[in-house]
C-alpha cells in the first residue's frame, strides 16, 4: 500500500519505519527536513510538502503535536486536501480534542477525503516495537481498509465509534495514565521519605491489587532515575488540558484529573517539561524539601 507519513518526531519516526519494514511504500514529509533523513535512508520517498505526499499515496498519516498542526497539514496551503484524490483516507494519529477531530473530519469530507482519528498509547518504546494501542474513530469501511497499516504499528487496535470517538478513548487513557504516574510517584516518594527501601515497597505492591503497568514500568524508571523522554511531560500536560476542556464542555466533575493537570503544569513551569512524565517524582521530591534531581 502507498502511504504518506507526516510528522517524524519521537513517535512518528519509528512508526513510519515499521510501515517500511512491513513492506509498504512510504513517502514522507516533515517541516524539519533533518527528521526525514532516517526514513529516506530506509527507502522512503521524499516529498516537498503534504500535498505532494497525498498525490503520491492513497492513504496519509499525520502524527503531530496538536489540533492546529493537524489543521495546517491537512487543510492548510499545500496540505493533504490540496493533493488528495476523491476517496483518499487520512489517518490522524495525533492526540487532539474530540471536537477538533470531528471538525477536521467534516471539512475533509467536503473535499472528498475520509478521515480517521487514531490516537495511540504505548510511548516511544511501543512505537519502536510496533506494539502500540490504537484507538480509532471514523468510517468503518475505511477502518477495515487500513487494517494492514495499523497492524504494522500496533498490537491492540479497536474502532471505538464515529469521528472523534478515538480521541475520547485517548482522553480516558490519559486520565488513567496521568493519575497513575502521579500516584506511583507519590507512593515511591512516601516510601523514600519514610526511610524504607522504595524498591522493596514497589516489589511488594506488584504482587497485590495495587499492581499496574505504570507501577511496573514507570515505577522502575523512577527508581532508576531514568527521566529520558519516551513521552515528554509537556505532552501529557497538553493531553490533560484536552481532558479538562472536554470536562468543561460537558459540565463534568473530574477532580482527580484536575489535580493531576496542576502537577503537570507545575512540571512544565519548573523546567521539567522536556523530561519524561515519570519526572513527576522529581517534582514531588522538590515539593517535599528534597533536591529532586
Amino acid at each position: 500500500m502507498d502511504v504518506g507519513f507526516i510528522g517524524l518526531g519521537l513517535m512518528g519516526r519509528p512508526m513510519a519505519l515499521n510501515l517500511i519494514k512491513a513492506g509498504h511504500r512510504v513517502h514522507v514529509w516533515s517541516r524539519r527536513r533533518a527528521s526525514m533523513q532516517p526514513l529516506l535512508a530506509a527507502g522512503a520517498g521524499d516529498c516537498a510538502n503534504a500535498a505532494e505526499l497525498a498525490h503520491r499515496a492513497s492513504v496519509t498519516i499525520s502524527m503531530v503535536a496538536d489540533a492546529p498542526d493537524v489543521e495546517q497539514v491537512t487543510l492548510g496551503a499545500n496540505g493533504v486536501a490540496d493533493g488528495a484524490s476523491a476517496g483518499h483516507i487520512h489517518i490522524d494519529m495525533s492526540t487532539i480534542a474530540p471536537a477538533a477531530a470531528q471538525s477536521i473530519a467534516a471539512r475533509l469530507a467536503e473535499r472528498g477525503i475520509v478521515a480517521l482519528d487514531a490516537p495511540v498509547s504505548g510511548g516511544e518504546s511501543g512505537a519502536i516495537a510496533g506494539t502500540l494501542t490504537i484507538m480509532v474513530g471514523g468510517d468503518a469501511p475505511a477502518f477495515e481498509c487500513v487494517q494492514p497499516l495499523f497492524a504494522a504499528m500496533g498490537k491492540s487496535i479497536t474502532r471505538i465509534g464515529d469521528a472523534g470517538a478515538g480521541q475520547v478513548a485517548k482522553a480516558c487513557n490519559q486520565i488513567l495514565t496521568g493519575v497513575g504516574v502521579a500516584a506511583v510517584a507519590e507512593a515511591l516518594n512516601l516510601a523514600a521519605k519514610s526511610g524504607v527501601d522504595a524498591a522493596r515497597v514497589r516489589e511488594a505492591l506488584l504482587g497485590g491489587f495495587a499492581y499496574s503497568r505504570i507501577l511496573e514500568n514507570h515505577g522502575q524508571r523512577m527508581l532508576d532515575r531514568n527521566f529520558k523522554p519516551g513521552f515528554k511531560a509537556w505532552m501529557h500536560q497538553k493531553d490533560m488540558r484536552i481532558v479538562m476542556e472536554e470536562a468543561h464542555r460537558l459540565g463534568l466533575a473530574l477532580p482527580t484529573s484536575a489535580a493531576t493537570m496542576q502537577l503537570f503544569n507545575a512540571m512544565a513551569g519548573s523546567g521539567l517539561g522536556e523530561d519524561d512524565s515519570v519526572a513527576m517524582l522529581k517534582l514531588l521530591e522538590r515539593m517535599s524539601g528534597g533536591a529532586g534531581e
